[in-house]
């Protein structure tokens, strides 16, 4: 599993002549199940640990804020290798690194996820509208580069505002309604997370409605730019989706549009509203701050879900 050395280390290594170096190396492939449970046990290692130096407290504290918004580092503080050796007698830890990166090794599988035979199964016939594999895959698949870029905004900007003479610098938050081009950092970021809370429901197999306003906005993008993607790169899209079925219901972006909003969220009384108009309305009258507001009939989110970045 490791390299070996046959030089004596730590207490008692005089005695025993045969103490021996080992650097081991543990590759895991981890699926977050209980993202709440997860953080609640990162936190409780965080506030057992000693932390020295100036300002303790604030390290504390820093690290407890990492572990509260990142899966990434509550992992981190729950297999860092001291505290995984420590558990393990007759050893000594000589030091170690931790290293954490989201893997594609784990990517969904759309075919299970969406079958096209559930609708038969479930009574449905044919002509129902369906969500597809390869549909679910291309909208998936950008959903991510949209959350991606919006991240890349928000580091790259941090708050400042969208201008004319800047708009081709930003990726994602120029193309929003201009009255949100000076919203604030926190904003942006709770901007981004939407296109991953989307993408989220299509990878536990689930259709993404839209629960708010700003999901509203974040699917209408990704919808638009699955849309370009297979009209100006049909080669890539079809080398994406690899061996997922055919099926007559794919890449129809208008039945996207007209099954996955307006599921949720308020009704204008208006027959000749469609879901587009409607939020349109809520856009013209509703201030950004208010874009994150789940919508009465629709499920909230887990507020401590966290965010990618």
């Amino acid at each position: 599993m490791g390299e070996r050395s046959d030089h004596p280390q730590g207490p008692g290594a005089a005695e025993d002549s045969g103490a021996q170096e080992i650097e081991a190396t543990v590759v895991l492939g981890i699926r977050i199940t209980d993202w709440p449970a997860l953080r609640a046990a990162a936190r409780a290692v965080v506030e057992e640990l000693d932390f020295v130096g100036i300002d303790a407290a604030g390290q504390r504290e820093a690290l407890l804020r990492e572990v509260e918004e990142d899966p990434n580092a509550a992992l981190g503080a729950l297999l860092h290798p001291d505290r995984l050796t420590a558990a393990i007698p007759g050893i000594e830890a000589l030091g170690g690194t931790l290293e954490i990166s989201v893997t594609d090794d784990f990517a969904p599988d759309f075919a299970e996820l969406f079958p096209l035979d559930a609708e038969l199964e479930d009574g449905g016939g044919v002509g129902d509208w369906m969500l597809t594999p390869r549909t679910a895959c291309l909208l998936h698949t950008q959903l991510i580069t949209l959350a991606d870029s919006a991240y890349d905004d928000l580091e790259e900007h941090e708050g400042d505002p969208v201008t004319d003479e800047d708009e081709p610098e930003w990726a994602v938050f120029a193309r929003l309604p201009r009255r949100t081009w000076g919203m604030h950092r926190a904003w942006r970021r709770a901007l981004a997370r939407t296109f991953d809370d989307l993408a989220d429901d299509l990878a536990l197999g689930e259709w993404p409605l839209p629960r708010c306003l700003a999901e509203e906005v974040a699917l209408r993008l990704a919808l638009a730019d699955a849309r370009q993607l297979l009209v100006a790169q049909p080669q890539a899209v079809a080398d994406m989706m690899g061996e997922l079925p055919v099926d007559l219901y794919d890449y129809d972006w208008d039945g996207c549009a007209d099954e996955l909003f307006g599921v949720f969220g308020p009704d204008d009384g208006d027959p000749e509203n469609d879901a587009a108009g409607r939020t349109e309305d809520l856009l013209g009258a509703t201030h950004p701050e208010g874009w994150f507001l789940t919508y009465e009939d629709a499920e909230e989110r887990d507020a401590g879900r966290g965010y990618r970045r």
